[in-house]
């Protein structure tokens, strides 16, 4: 397969990777951008596990709350300025709080806005605004009490980044708190009973390789079963409590997990969800002279 300089740069940009280690990862791998990073990782030579959740696309995700269920919606616009317009606001606020009555996207974009569906909302806005907008997905959790946070807010429940988290138990404010850890550290899971098995077994796949061949370069090589009884199990736990909620070091109080802190606080966190606008979308890239003409010419 040929390995393009774009190929190479976007590897380079999702690991961090010098330009030779990103290409020559390539071209062990035959291209598959998701095995390269792997390789980078059992070298050593990539600088973060996983950037999967590249933000690229516009528009606002909004959160809403009624007694024990929260929703989050991401409505997309091809500018970031359509996402700055009230209109625009008050339709995606709109949309939002009709989710609460609604199972899924596809319930929703039937749902009932000021007498019209919500898809015939959303078509109507695109022929006023005149800009391309998608319901692109939702998201609800359960519980006695559930919390809400909006990251870069851009109005009251909308903004780019919106957590959501069921208790059960008396929230005395831990809920906000632990929505507020979830923005910044973007957890895989819950719990380690809730992480991908796929994901599990990628990551154990690429430990073992890494410490084994950490162990062969070794002027001291340890025997093998330290490396598959100890030192593969242990980073295996560390990357779990990294991933999961439960597992954490909760940002408000490092010096215990954000399962310590609930069950301090008479808590149990029975869900969450973290929805980021443009999650997983890849946008071509435009400078900001080029966007503004592009709006200019409707």
């Amino acid at each position: 397969m040929t390995i393009t300089a774009t190929m190479v740069k976007d590897l380079r940009e999702s690991t961090g990777a010098g330009m030779m280690d990103a290409k020559k990862a390539l071209v062990e791998t035959n291209g598959d951008m998701e095995a390269a990073v792997d390789w980078l990782r059992t070298k050593g030579l990539a600088k973060a596990a996983k950037k999967a959740d590249r933000i690229a696309a516009e528009g606002l995700v909004g959160v809403a709350v009624a007694g024990g269920r929260g929703v989050a919606v991401e409505i997309n616009s091809e500018t970031d300025f359509v996402g700055k317009n009230a209109d625009f606001q008050t339709l995606a606020r709109g949309i939002t709080e009709a989710a609460l009555g609604v199972a899924d996207v596809d319930a929703l974009k039937a749902a009932d806005l000021g007498g019209k569906t919500v898809e015939t909302a959303l078509s109507s806005a695109i022929a006023i605004i005149g800009e391309n907008m998608t319901l692109r997905r939702m998201a609800s959790v359960q519980g006695e009490a559930v919390a809400s946070y909006v990251h870069n807010a851009a109005a009251d429940g909308l903004g780019k980044i919106g957590v959501l988290v069921a208790v059960n138990g008396a929230d005395n404010g831990i809920a906000k708190q632990i929505a507020m850890h979830i923005a910044a550290t973007n957890p895989l899971a819950l719990s380690e009973a809730d992480l991908d098995p796929v994901v599990l077994e990628r990551e154990l796949a690429v430990q073992t390789a890494k410490a084994l061949e950490e162990n062969a370069a070794s002027a001291k090589p340890k025997p093998d079963a330290v490396i598959q009884n100890n030192i593969i199990p242990g980073r295996m736990k560390k990357f779990v409590a990294e991933s999961t909620l439960m597992g954490q070091a909760f940002v408000m109080n490092p010096d215990i997990t954000v399962e310590q802190a609930a069950k301090d606080a008479g808590v149990t966190v029975v869900g969450f969800v973290r929805m980021a606008c443009g999650e997983g979308i890849e946008k071509e890239k435009e400078d900001f002279a080029a966007e503004v003409a592009k709006t200019l010419k409707g």
